[in-house]
């Protein structure tokens, strides 16, 4: 049986999926919001400790305006009703990826989420918000050639965004679509990758538990035999 501490989704297939039930992809995000609730509860249940889920990309800013000013007023409102929630529940919220871009009011509301929630240990949740893998790699040997560092794997993953947080052992991508997307692609060398045909707001705790029991039986080398 594999352990399990990490796993990474990316959610995709909101958009798709309001369109076709909603005539609004808009519609598609909101539905998403209840699978990310189902699938955090399932992540407690089933005892991991680490869950990223990619919330929105570097290459997203290419969407329509309005789509993406609906996006980050969803991220807000969930802020507000659910940071208190998690603290409640031992749950901490990190954010990987380059929020420096993002409004004021939107950047100051993360960074108080992650401060109140930063001792707690049940379960953390990465968010990967304006996250590009290329960007972060890049970011990390900025970093390490300013400070004089040796360009080692050690140093490399010091100096990422997910710095001092294990590897995922399970990447999950929802609608069946089969690439990485930017995401990760550092973190994920070892990753069991699982590509899932449903859509994200038809995904369900049943469906995870599916692809965990699957992993737990799976033979894992690492380059060995």
């Amino acid at each position: 049986m594999n352990p399990l501490k990490h796993v990474a989704i990316i959610m995709d297939g909101n958009g798709r999926w309001g369109i076709k039930y909603k005539k609004s992809r808009n519609q598609g995000h909101k539905a998403g919001l209840k699978t990310v609730e189902k699938i955090i509860k399932a992540t407690i249940e089933n005892k991991i400790n680490y869950l990223t889920l990619f919330a929105f990309s570097t290459e997203n800013w290419k969407r329509p305006k309005n789509e993406i000013r609906f996006l980050f007023n969803l991220l807000d409102n969930f802020l507000d009703k659910k940071i208190k929630e998690f603290n409640r529940n031992n749950i901490k919220l990190k954010i990987i990826g380059n929020i420096n871009t993002l409004n004021t009011t939107l950047k100051k509301k993360l960074n108080k989420s992650e401060q109140i929630t930063k001792k707690n240990s049940k379960l953390q949740i990465n968010l990967a918000l304006n996250y590009g893998s290329k960007f972060e790699l890049i970011d990390s040997f900025k970093k390490l050639i300013k400070k004089n560092k040796k360009i080692n794997i050690t140093n490399i993953e010091n100096y990422l965004y997910t710095a001092k947080i294990p590897d995922p052992d399970i990447l999950i991508r929802t609608g069946n679509t089969k690439r990485l997307s930017n995401f990760m692609l550092w973190q994920l060398a070892y990753t069991e990758i699982y590509f899932e045909k449903k859509l994200w707001p038809d995904f369900n705790e049943k469906d995870f538990v599916k692809i965990i029991n699957k992993f737990k039986k799976t033979k894992r080398n690492f380059g060995n035999i």
